[in-house]
């Protein structure tokens, strides 16, 4: 009995491409909308520009997952590393994963996405290394966590910090589910002859 390769999309083919960067304009323009109808949501410029230099650099990214492999799965792995780095700045922009947005314990969060950008780099975005290099990034945000939770909770009282804590920890498991995804690709690769 001989079994045939499911066919993968082509490297650099994304039919994702118009719901990936709409999505990101729509994004864009939804507080500039609600800006209109209540006065709850105030944007500045800066934030504007802010939230578009983030947008964008969230679907180059992702446009840089599909210019390197035509594995569906790598893309998925990337797509859940770019949203959850996207996530992880926003966050720490508006609110601060710790405290407000002016904690300087959320400087840390910088560190866990050089964690990611080096470890994508040093694996030359090969599969097998993204997904190490995703599990050093969760690794990396749930360090960054327990220093949080260690550092912040001498600093205030309250159940706060233990929430804050909380769902800081949880940034990980995108990280880790990443990590998962890429390692499902390694094994796509490598079973079909590819460098994994």
């Amino acid at each position: 009995m001989t079994t045939h390769p499911v066919p993968q999309p082509r490297r650099g083919r994304n039919p994702w491409r118009p719901l990936i960067w709409g999505g990101a304009a729509a994004l864009l323009l939804l507080p500039a909308v609600a800006m209109q109808f209540t006065h709850e949501v105030v944007w500045t410029g800066s934030d504007f520009i802010a939230m578009g230099v983030m947008l964008g650099t969230a679907c180059a990214l992702y446009e840089l997952a599909t210019w390197l492999s035509g594995n569906t799965v790598y893309r998925m792995g990337f797509a859940i590393a770019v949203a959850t780095g996207f996530l992880t700045v926003w966050v720490n922009l508006a609110v601060g994963m710790f405290g407000s947005e002016h904690n300087p314990l959320n400087l840390m969060f910088g560190g866990v996405l050089l964690v990611a950008a080096a470890g994508a780099l040093a694996a030359k975005f090969r599969a097998r290394g993204m997904a190490r290099a995703m599990a050093a990034t969760a690794l990396a945000q749930l360090l960054a966590a327990g220093v949080g939770l260690a550092l912040g909770g001498m600093e205030r009282d309250g159940p706060g910090i233990g929430l804050e804590t909380f769902l800081t920890a949880g940034f990980a498991v995108p990280w880790m589910v990443a990590a998962l995804v890429f390692s499902k690709a390694a094994r796509d690769e490598a079973a079909a002859g590819g460098t994994p």
